[in-house]
């Protein structure tokens, strides 16, 4: 966790994760890339949202059982996989063991961002050293938050929505660490949308039968039941011990019961679903999503949110 846990919700960082928020308008950017580049079946067309970065665009074909993926001089095997989770901590393994399609997909990224970064960047192709390579990639990213800016407006908007999680300081009080955070968080969502779109423009191959396998498991989670279950689904990703996670508590309680049997309402502790908060683009908590009768997300907000405004968002989707 980065910064403590700062009234407007907290930060976090999953080390070698990039996060990766489903963008509401990938299906249609999707389509049109995948019409364009024709071929098979691909993950999105056969199994949705279940990838939300590059290999949502991937082809399900048969390959050797060993083998997961393969994309113009890329292989990432079975034996790949396990190597990357026995080197995650204890107590993520079995996470990642049961997402691990997602683990392929962060596996995958950091391959493509370096190709991408020889290309930006103007770099020839001999062999970089691992340090060389993140450094690389380090320096793109730099390029890209170069681009983002924060405006004064911005930052009154963000401090009246969340003044009460602030505590009753003033906006003086807290510009800066405003600006900051505004400032990363921009960043990161800029960051996110250029990795979301990494290998557009190249054939990705995955294993189809292993991927038939991970659906199953990926899916076995009181998120994705509960997306599946005919009426919407209020999800709060959060943690103990931090304030505007804390106070939305009594607040999930009070939906759940005013609108028992008309909406689904989570609460997700991402210290102990820190892969399952990775999957779903959580980066700052607490972080809600909402998701209408067919399980498409229509709605995320990250810190403190008020009972009222969540439920402007309800009734916009026919909850009453």
């Amino acid at each position: 966790m980065r910064g403590g846990c700062p009234a407007w919700g907290r930060v976090l960082t999953m080390g070698f994760i990039f996060l990766l928020a489903p963008s509401t308008i990938a299906a249609a950017e999707k389509q049109e890339t995948l019409a364009a580049r024709g071929g098979g079946r691909t993950v999105a067309e056969v199994y949705g949202d279940l990838a939300t970065g590059p290999l949502r665009g991937a082809y399900l074909e048969d390959l050797p059982p060993k083998v997961l993926l393969r994309s113009e001089g890329i292989e990432i095997t079975l034996q790949d996989l396990e190597r990357e989770i026995s080197r995650a901590q204890p107590e993520l393994q079995g996470q990642l063991r049961k997402y691990g399609l997602f683990l392929l997909e962060q596996m995958l990224i950091p391959k493509l961002l370096v190709e991408e970064a020889r290309v930006t960047l103007g770099k020839d192709k001999r062999h970089l050293s691992w340090r060389e390579e993140r450094e690389l990639v380090r320096e793109l990213f730099r390029r890209l938050g170069e681009k983002v800016s924060v405006s004064e407006q911005e930052v009154q908007s963000f401090y009246q929505s969340n003044r009460e999680a602030l505590g009753g300081a003033s906006l003086e009080e807290v510009r800066s660490a405003l600006e900051e955070y505004l400032r990363q968080d921009k960043e990161q969502q800029a960051i996110a949308h250029y990795v979301r779109n990494l290998g557009r423009d190249r054939r990705i191959v995955v294993n189809g039968k292993w991927v038939e396998k991970q659906s199953h498991l990926c899916r076995d989670n009181p998120v994705d039941r509960a997306r599946s279950s005919g009426i919407p689904t209020l999800v709060d990703f959060g943690a103990s011990g931090c304030v505007p996670c804390d106070m939305m508590t009594p607040i999930l309680e009070s939906l759940r019961q005013k609108y028992q049997g008309k909406l689904n309402v989570l609460f997700v502790h991402v210290g102990q679903e820190q892969i399952l908060g990775a999957r779903y683009g959580v980066q700052g908590i607490p972080h809600q999503i909402l998701f209408d009768r067919e399980g498409k997300e229509v709605f995320r907000h990250t810190g403190f949110l008020a009972q009222s405004e969540i439920e402007k968002k309800l009734s916009e989707i026919g909850v009453d």
